[in-house]
């Protein structure tokens, strides 16, 4: 009996989510859910209101995070406010999460965040500012911030969460004042590899008590703490920042929005909230559903100024103007996928590609249990920029041994060089955010829709779905076969 296959609907009924219908145009309608940080900058709502009230180990009262090692009881636990910041009242949750807003507001806004996240500073510097303005002046809104630094993205950002939570310590008013500073300068600290400095340096410039802070970090006790936070949302089912939960305090109910939403989506899903009405999520369609941009007509449209690629960023091969198209999204280090690249790929190649009958296109997903997938897809980028995506590509997946050590930058470049490219050009590449970015880009495109690699998206005029794992060619034949109209 054949499984693997399955339709775009039927992919997210069974992942549980819905998607709500609001006034902003969603890139994925169909309940389509997108990791945040989404290489179109604008991310995908994703609404969900969970059956239950009872959230993981915090819910259970078993998850000790809180600035003096105490026991977290609830996400809404009541809190007196204990200062003040910009003229709002700032304190600490029962379970050690910093507030800003009146504590007995009927509704929370609980952020996971990732200080060097760059849509997660677009949403600290543009949107939250509005929301803050708009309902946590009037007290109808309590703004909750947990840590939720991607070390495997931005390998420098779990220190500058432990040092804020460091600054916790010495007041709410003062983690406010080093929260804004750290989002606002992050391309002055996100590339250096010791931060340290740049870090006691805002802690000075605040007004920190110096002294107190680096004996806190000293101790070490916040790095515990950061991981720990780091665990609960990923149990909590956050896999990219930002992700928001609004918490209505009353019923405990809880709507999730991801990603870097505009203000608007932010401010319908909150009203709703505060005025105790439920969102009505919608049935997808049972037509063709709406795709995002990467796997839309206009995404994969070649890009006249980069041959090869698309204008979603995404390289292909094959025929640009075929009515199939699959999108196959793939870890370099992924035992899978190698097996997919090596062994069913070149018959797809010699019957589909090579006679001109699918555009065949690569999304990057490089898995965090994969240390050196990142390096290698970023490194398959930088090969891209000499023209040469595909060389690499075949490359790393016939030379995975060689090149999965620690650390890989030497055998990435030595393999550019077989490849006849300009090594000094493709070090620096590798060296730079530039390329990593791209990747980064594709990790939030599909990270949360799709759990594992390989995964490879069928599209035909309009119409979608999915398989599943390295799969046989017989499989996608059959697969290739069943496309309505075919």
């Amino acid at each position: 009996m054949r499984k693997p296959v399955e339709t775009w609907e039927s992919r997210h009924r069974r992942l549980g989510r819905t998607t709500l219908i609001f006034a902003a145009a969603f890139l994925l309608a169909a309940a389509l859910v997108v990791s945040s940080c989404a290489g179109s900058g604008t991310g995908t709502a994703t609404i969900a209101v969970p059956t239950t009230t009872t959230i993981d180990c915090v819910a259970a009262g078993t998850c000790p995070d809180g600035p003096a090692g105490t026991q977290a009881t609830a996400t809404t636990a009541p809190a007196e406010a204990v200062g003040t910041y910009n003229g709002l009242p700032v304190g600490f949750t029962d379970d050690g999460y910093p507030y800003l807003g009146d504590p007995d507001a009927p509704v929370s806004f609980v952020e996971f965040s990732d200080y060097l996240c760059p849509f997660c500073g677009r949403h600290a510097a543009q949107t939250n500012p509005q929301l803050i303005d708009q309902f946590a002046a009037s007290g109808q809104v309590r703004f909750v911030f947990r840590d939720f630094p991607l070390a495997e993205l931005h390998p420098t950002a779990p220190s500058g969460h432990a040092a804020a939570l460091c600054i916790t310590e010495q007041g709410a008013a003062l983690f406010w004042a080093m929260h804004d500073e750290l989002f606002a300068h992050q391309s002055e600290w996100a590339s250096l590899s010791d931060n340290s400095e740049y870090l006691a340096g805002v802690a000075g410039q605040i007004g920190a008590d110096l002294d107190a802070y680096q004996a806190c970090l000293d101790s070490g006790r916040t790095v515990s703490i950061v991981d720990q936070r780091v665990a609960q949302a990923r149990q909590l089912g956050f896999s990219g920042t930002p992700g928001f939960q609004i918490v209505d305090n009353r019923t405990d109910e809880i709507v999730e929005v991801v990603g870097a939403q505009p203000v608007e989506t932010f401010v319908t899903a909150i009203e709703a909230v505060i005025s105790g009405e439920a969102p009505v999520a919608a049935d997808p369609p049972e037509d063709k559903p709406d795709l995002p941009f990467w796997a839309s007509v206009d995404g994969l449209t070649p890009d006249p100024d980069r041959p090869g690629y698309n204008l979603a960023g995404d390289p292909y091969r094959g025929n640009p103007d075929a009515d199939l198209v699959v999108i196959e999204i793939s870890d370099f280090q992924c035992p899978f996928c190698q097996r997919h690249t090596l062994e069913t790929q070149p018959l797809l190649e010699d019957q589909y590609v090579d006679n001109e009958l699918v555009m065949w296109v690569f999304k990057h997903m490089p898995l965090p249990f994969h240390p050196q997938a990142l390096a290698a897809a970023t490194a398959a980028e930088c090969a891209g920029d000499q023209q040469a995506f595909w060389g690499m590509h075949d490359l790393l997946f016939e030379r995975v041994d060689d090149w999965a050590v620690e650390p890989p930058d030497t055998v990435l470049v030595d393999l550019a060089g077989e490849l006849g490219l300009d090594e000094g050009v493709f070090a620096s590449c590798v060296g730079s955010r530039t390329a990593l970015e791209r990747v980064v880009d594709d990790l939030y495109d599909t990270s949360e829709v799709f759990g594992s690699t390989p995964t490879f998206v069928v599209l035909f005029d309009g119409w979608a779905s999915v398989i599943d794992g390295a799969q046989p060619f017989e499989e996608f034949v059959a697969a290739f076969e069943e496309i309505p109209g075919e």
